[in-house]
């Protein structure tokens, strides 16, 4: 017998910094403890909701299924054209003409996966941007698809805002066929977006200086809402740029457990189209063959139904709404707890997260004295907050920031 396993040379691989943070809060024994960590929508109960529209839809489809076979390597078709017209439009020209094509995927992050080992195939020389900070899983995505991976400015600690200058000038320098990838709202984990002025300058620079464009769109309708969160990516489709948009139903129809996202690429034409969908197919089939099919049905019959698709968009304000007002009262009890520091900045920030600018040795005492659980950054998910548990976070915050 050898005297070590063939697996003795594996060394321990580092926790995820957010799912990490998520066991340490599940082993804490404090009753007070409050996660802010978690990356998902919560209502005012603290739950993962199952939204109306869904059940309603997950009924129909049990009443409609009539097998379990396999899907096409691409998904669900109706899924696929109705994702497309959610993020560019009834009206688009891009769709008319055979300039889109949609993949389903394993959410979001299997879209950026499927997007990232495309591109290696044929842009291998490319590097990749993000933004600093971005969300982590996106360098490592990239990484491990074998690109060198390095960021462009983004926030500015000194205003808690966007860094606009810093990001223009970057890009602006980068080599042609450089992979830039973009938050299109709700910026992950900042909660700063460019306004619609700066992203016609981005347009026109990713133009100009032949970018690839790689949009991140896991948050529509948690912005400002849902044809409004696509102006950026639309802008890109208007000014016939070809791009990548990742989109993800995780946050906007509360199906993280389904997985339910794709992979939309805008082509120059519809021969384009079939061989660039030939090659995606290519590598859906060696990955993971086909896609599952109950949650792209499900959101497939929520966006063509006219019934199911008001009652979503209702949901999906409600809950857009609901995360402002937690905005508004963070800073409010902030404030009445006595905290000097100006936190106005967090009600300009959108979507589910925001920079507080709390500092790390902040974050630890939090964690460790209150056992509130922040990520190292000062990232906090304001969807996690409710009225049950806003005071006594405001409370924990005012007292370390007093000390």
């Amino acid at each position: 017998m050898s005297d070590s396993s063939l697996f003795s040379q594996i060394q321990q691989a580092p926790p995820d910094p957010i799912l990490g943070l998520t066991e340490a809060f599940n082993a804490d024994q404090n009753p007070k403890k409050v996660t802010l960590g978690v990356g998902v929508y919560q209502n005012s109960t603290g739950k993962v909701p199952v939204l109306t529209s869904v059940r309603h839809a997950e009924a129909r489809w049990f009443e409609q299924e009539t097998t379990k076979s396999y899907l096409p390597i691409d998904g669900v078709a109706a899924y696929n054209k109705a994702v497309q017209i959610l993020l560019l439009g009834a009206d688009s020209p891009r769709i008319a003409q055979n300039q889109t094509v949609t993949v389903q995927t394993l959410g979001g992050t299997g879209a950026l996966k499927i997007g990232a080992d495309f591109l290696k195939n044929f842009f291998n020389q490319s590097t990749v941007w993000i933004s600093n900070p971005s969300w982590e899983n996106h360098r490592q995505i990239f990484q491990s698809a074998g690109f060198p991976v390095q960021t462009y400015p983004y926030y500015d600690p000194k205003t808690n805002g966007l860094d606009f200058d810093g990001m223009y000038n970057t890009i602006k320098n980068l080599p042609a066929k450089s992979i830039v990838l973009l938050h299109a709202c709700c910026h992950n984990p900042t909660g700063v977006d460019p306004t619609p002025e700066q992203w016609t300058k981005l347009v026109e620079l990713s133009k100009t200086h032949d970018l690839i464009p790689f949009i991140d769109f896991a948050y529509q309708g948690f912005g400002d809402g849902i044809e409004e969160d696509a102006f950026a990516l639309r802008s890109f489709a208007q000014a016939n740029i070809s791009c990548l948009i990742a989109n993800s139903f995780s946050k906007s129809m509360s199906l993280y457990r389904e997985r339910v996202g794709a992979l939309t690429i805008l082509t120059d034409d519809a021969d384009e189209s079939k061989r660039v969908l030939s090659q995606l197919k290519r590598i859906i089939r060696t990955n993971y063959s086909n896609p599952p099919a109950h949650g792209a049905q499900v959101a497939a019959l929520i966006l063509n139904d006219e019934k199911l698709r008001a009652q979503w968009e209702i949901e999906v304000a409600q809950m857009r709404n609901r995360i402002q007002q937690m905005r508004t009262e963070f800073v409010k009890t902030l404030s009445a707890n006595g905290v000097k520091q100006n936190f106005d900045f967090i009600t300009q920030q959108k979507g589910m997260f925001s920079y507080t600018g709390l500092s790390k040795e902040t974050v630890h005492k939090l964690r460790n004295q209150f056992a509130l659980y922040l990520v190292d950054s000062g990232r906090a998910c304001i969807a996690a907050m409710n009225e049950k548990n806003l005071p006594y976070i405001c409370q924990s915050i005012a007292s370390v920031l007093k000390e």
